[in-house]
């Protein structure tokens, strides 16, 4: 701990990190089965989103409002603890407006102090999309004064969206392109389809990726390898993606188009078994870790530990592995 104690600045910040953990959630909290009403009724997209959704794992029925550019899941049952955000904006390709900006950061401010989501999915509700970056055709009739501080908003959505606590994995089952990718670069954990489409495309309008593309693209696949696809404006598939470490998994497209998503899914089942303070502990150790030299990651590790000592679900795990059955976490 000498090493974080010695750093003002970094133990403030990691304090202010760690007081979700303790104070829990405020009341901005919501609880399974609330969310936003979905998706447009026409049946192309019905006969997806039944696909996306499976069934039995969702409480709440489609709704027939097409305003709704986000859809948000709080899954049940043996599912419960998994938030799906869906993207829909067929019209547009999923592209990323003021609006979207506004529902995607309500709902991740949401899902930030719910102590019920263990895992959020985020995915695309159109078929061959998954988002197709920055809506042009907005942003064209924007006066150049109002371009910054919207790029600045989407900028701010993306840090939310990677500093949330639980664990975020982006389905990738379409093209995802400038923002898109750069949205998908915000969560921890990235699956795509064999058939999916993805690249930082911005140097071809003259303008660089705004949303962190220039600072998690190296992060993720190494800074030479992110300089020639930034450079080029190339887009890459998801069999070319996950040589580049771009994504985790790569999956061959299936039928219903949905193959990323089921993936996806597949993993946010292994994760909720998990105790839920230690997952975000977790989380945090390894964020803020990985920007820091060994020995104050170390300490951040150190401090992230002593925050599952004293619950309850460490005590459970123990008693659990005693007495040979399945743990029962509480997140306490």
């Amino acid at each position: 701990m000498a090493a974080l104690a010695g750093c003002g600045h970094l133990s403030r910040t990691f304090r202010s990190a760690l007081c979700p953990f303790r104070y829990g959630a405020s009341k901005l909290q919501l609880h399974a089965g609330i969310g936003y009403p979905a998706i447009c009724a026409n049946e192309p997209l019905l006969r997806r989103t039944r696909a996306l959704w499976g069934s039995g794992v969702v409480g709440r029925h489609f709704s027939s409002d097409c305003g709704d550019d986000l859809s948000v899941r709080y899954l049940e049952g043996e599912d419960s603890g998994i938030v799906v955000l869906g993207i829909n904006r067929p019209k547009a390709k999923n592209a990323i407006s003021k609006n979207l900006v506004k529902m995607m950061a309500e709902a991740v401010d949401a899902v930030k102090v719910n102590k019920s989501v263990r895992t959020v999915i985020l995915c695309s509700l159109v078929p061959g999309i998954f988002c197709a970056g920055a809506d042009l055709k907005e942003r064209a009739k924007m006066h150049p004064s109002e371009v910054g501080p919207f790029v600045s908003k989407a900028r701010a959505l993306m840090n939310e969206l990677g500093n949330l606590p639980m664990p975020t994995i982006a389905a990738i089952d379409g093209v995802a392109l400038g923002g898109g990718l750069e949205m998908a670069l915000g969560c921890d954990i990235r699956t795509a389809a064999f058939t999916a489409k993805m690249g930082l495309v911005e140097t071809k309008l003259a303008i660089i990726p705004g949303a962190g593309g220039t600072q998690r693209l190296p992060r993720t696949i190494g800074v030479a390898s992110a300089k020639e696809l930034i450079f080029s404006g190339r887009t890459v598939d998801g069999t070319e993606a996950k040589s580049l470490g771009l994504v985790s998994h790569a999956v061959e497209q299936n039928e219903a188009g949905d193959a990323a998503f089921r993936k996806a899914l597949a993993l946010a089942r292994e994760f909720i078994p998990q105790g839920p303070i230690a997952m975000r502990m977790a989380k945090l150790a390894i964020n803020r870790g990985i920007e820091v030299d060994l020995a104050t990651g170390l300490a951040i590790e150190e401090a992230c530990y002593a925050q599952v000592i004293p619950t309850k679900d460490r005590i459970e795990g123990l008693t659990a592995f005693k007495e040979k059955r399945p743990p029962r976490y509480k997140g306490e």
